[in-house]
């Protein structure tokens, strides 16, 4: 299928590694040029790379720094010569116990993990929206639909992200002019951020690593974790022509591990 984006740019964030680069490749697949963004730079510079190999017609721009930073925010939209898809992406917040966490580590996570993206939506979907096509995906979590234990951090800054996009998108202002804002739910994948998910619970039931990880895959009707790639054609799709009628979804990609009935 042609998803007649070819030529678009996008701004992909946190994308050096993980599912941020599993959007990006799957975006340059398609023909759209990319600025991605990540704190590493040696990890950037190396996507990027492999980005331009897999369709030297596109171009890929990089921008290193904190996308929950100002000035790497300003950097990464001036690096676009316009933005026709945003992919929000960041580093989740770290599990632990509630009872550890400062006022000061609950505004990390807030600022990272809702404010940030509400920051960036603020900036490109009046141009959108100008032009008549806009993309916003927000990556999220499965555990805005199913909290986590151990992720209340998570869970409080993504559910305020998501309610919010929750009213955003049924504005007409914007969804009227072709631009459409949805969140994509990871369930376990196969990244940096599962494993130090696995570890921690692994430490809190002081069972050995791979013990808890394949219980986890059990837990899955699929009996395994998703990969990048996977997630990064459901991001691609959701980012087509094809998709201007899904607005304000919240798209759970669990492998069917989800219990309930909506």
């Amino acid at each position: 299928m042609d998803l007649a984006i070819q030529g678009k740019w996008a701004l992909v964030c946190a994308a050096s590694k993980g599912l941020g680069k599993g959007c990006a490749q799957a975006l340059v697949r398609e023909g759209v040029h990319v600025v991605i963004t990540a704190r590493g730079e040696e990890a950037l510079e190396k996507t990027a790379a492999e980005l331009r190999q897999l369709n030297p017609a596109v171009q890929v721009r990089t921008v290193a720094g904190d996308i929950g930073q100002a000035e790497a925010r300003a950097a990464a939209l001036a690096a676009c010569p316009h933005i026709d898809i945003l992919v929000n992406n960041a580093g989740g917040p770290p599990p632990g116990d509630f009872r550890d966490w400062d006022r000061d580590t609950w505004l990390a996570a807030l600022d990272l993990n809702m404010l940030t993206p509400i920051e960036l939506m603020k900036k490109v979907i009046g141009p959108m929206a100008e032009r008549g096509f806009g993309r916003i995906i927000n990556i999220t979590s499965m555990s805005v639909k199913a909290p986590i234990d151990i992720l209340g951090l998570s869970n409080g800054a993504r559910s305020g992200l998501t309610g919010f996009v929750a009213g955003l998108s049924r504005s007409a202002e914007f969804a009227s002019r072709n631009v459409t804002i949805n969140n994509m739910l990871p369930g376990m994948f196969d990244t940096d951020r599962l494993q130090k998910t696995l570890m921690e619970w692994a430490s809190k039931a002081g069972q050995p690593l791979e013990q808890v990880a394949q219980a986890r895959r059990r837990a899955s009707p699929a009996h395994r974790f998703g990969t990048a790639e996977e997630f990064g054609s459901v991001c691609a799709f959701l980012c087509s022509a094809h998709a201007s009628y899904i607005n304000g979804q919240n798209i759970l990609l669990d492998g069917g591990a989800y219990p309930g009935t909506f």
